[in-house]
């Protein structure tokens, strides 16, 4: 829009034209090491805890601590880290994520006690909370017409982090420890660190922004490495809003930890400018639907991790419930499980550009809920295992379906907020699963966990089908007006 009369091209259309490229593979490595890296952080609870318990002599209560201290973590610190990328740019927001993530996690491995640990690991939190802040970059630079299934690939890199941490816990544990572990852990974040100086700025970020010339130079870097070239003309901004140059709101991509308090106030009016461009006419249903299934997928995924965790320990009391475990196995219960989670993404992945993506969440959704239902009456160990795993399996592609539509759906100004707040929201539902789902299980109350999780998962297909409108092949809006209108 916008080419006939001034002879421009919009962001859109300059990506159309150079494809995706050698530039875009390398973007997707870059965001890759940043989402695994966050993978990696999450994955190392499940490792860590047993070996505190017994150096610490903690309790089961302190050790749950550790994991909620990092959910408490992730709560904040995925809207934060969302309204640092929409307020001051991708590149600041991805810095911060990994500046905080690196620092918390490599300080963790010198802990010297456990309250120290747990303020370090809540910091942790809410670093690896900021890893949709990759997404968003990413997908501002891939054409609308394969943007869903590269997205999904990029969510291929979570499961290499978990397979990474499920593998490097196996050798680094039984030899030198957890601190190594949590040392060695924090390196891709300083790798992602180190690298975001040679990251560009997202283009449709800056036009948006007003800042039109910064992003020509962008989309002509992306093409030259593409070895294709721009439409003719000059690039030109698709929509109408005035924002003021960004001189005065970008002095230094790197003063975002010490401003003054000018930048101070001019923080504030951005975010409760963010928050009233959430809960307006046009966002409002999108905003409050994406909460309930982000609490809802978040629930119901880790209740189901949980019951599979549960079944599997010593501490069950309902022996013709339990999942026998061979002894010493953790690593590889942790590695296969990760691993089972591929063929539901690469299902997701073919999918949701054919489908779309209401459709391939749907199936998805409905798949998870048809493989747990059968629990409702007990089974063989080895069978109730494949029945958990493989509804944990489809609705963690389920799960990865909603976060690109909630990507999408919202506008390049808001993207992280949104995405990041709907996330957040998202942990209030991994919060609180435990005290439910573990307890059922332990107390022998298998069938009414099923019911629970079931009908949870039900809630989540049925909310699927009133999002307002199917992002598959549409461009990303850029500001909060009309965007829901087809």
């Amino acid at each position: 829009m916008g080419d006939d009369e001034s002879g421009g091209y919009t962001v859109d259309e300059a990506l159309s034209s150079v494809g995706f490229g050698a530039f875009q593979g390398l973007a997707l490595v870059f965001a890759g090491i940043g989402c695994f890296s966050d993978a990696m952080e999450i994955t190392l609870l499940s490792f860590i805890g047993p070996a505190l318990e017994s150096e610490w002599s903690l309790s089961p209560t302190e050790e749950s601590l550790l994991s909620t201290a990092v959910f408490g973590g992730m709560l904040v610190g995925a809207y934060f880290m969302g309204f640092i990328a929409d307020a001051y740019g991708r590149r600041v927001g991805i810095r911060c994520v990994a500046m905080v993530t690196f620092a918390a996690g490599l300080l963790s491995a010198f802990s010297p006690d456990y309250k120290s640990l747990v303020v370090l690991r809540f910091l942790v939190g809410l670093g690896a909370a900021g890893g949709h802040v990759f997404l968003a970059w990413f997908l501002e630079f891939i054409p609308t017409s394969n943007r869903g299934a590269w997205i999904l690939v990029l969510s291929f890199s979570w499961i290499i982090g978990e397979l990474l941490e499920a593998s490097l816990a196996w050798i680094i544990m039984p030899r030198w420890g957890w601190r190594w572990l949590l040392a060695l852990t924090s390196v891709p974040s300083l790798v992602v660190l180190l690298l975001s100086n040679s990251a560009p700025e997202s283009p449709r970020y800056l036009a948006m922004r007003g800042r039109t010339n910064e992003a020509d130079r962008v989309l002509g870097k992306i093409a030259l490495i593409n070895q294709k070239e721009l439409p003719a003309g000059c690039l030109v901004s698709d929509h109408h809003q005035t924002v003021q140059a960004d001189e005065e709101n970008f002095a230094s991509d790197e003063t975002c930890l010490l401003p003054s308090s000018r930048s101070k106030r001019r923080g504030v009016e951005k975010w409760l400018g963010s928050i009233s461009q959430l809960f307006s006419s046009d966002l409002l249903w999108t905003t409050l639907l994406s909460w309930i299934l982000f609490i809802a997928y978040t629930f119901a995924y880790y209740g189901i991790q949980l019951m599979i965790s549960a079944l599997s320990s010593d501490q069950s009391d309902c022996r013709s419930l339990s999942i026998h475990v061979e002894k010493g196995s953790l690593y590889v219960n942790v590695f296969i499980t990760c691993l089972a989670e591929l063929p539901a993404l690469l299902l997701a992945t073919l999918l949701v550009e054919r489908l779309g993506r209401k459709c391939c969440m749907e199936i998805l959704t409905m798949l998870a809920l048809v493989f747990i239902l059968p629990l409702l009456s007990h089974h063989k160990a080895t069978v109730t295992t494949a029945l958990l795993v493989s509804s944990r399996m489809f609705l963690s592609a389920a799960f990865t379906t909603l976060s690109l539509y909630a990507k999408e759906v919202y506008p390049t100004c808001v993207r992280g907020s949104g995405f990041g707040l709907a996330s957040g929201m998202g942990r209030i539902g991994g919060m609180i699963c435990p005290l439910v789902g573990v307890a059922l299980v332990r107390g022998c109350h298998q069938t009414l966990a099923v019911v629970l999780f079931g009908i949870v998962i039900l809630i989540s297909g049925i909310g699927v089908l009133f999002y307002p409108l199917e992002t598959k092949g549409r461009g990303l809006k850029d500001v909060v007006s009309n965007t829901n209108q087809p």
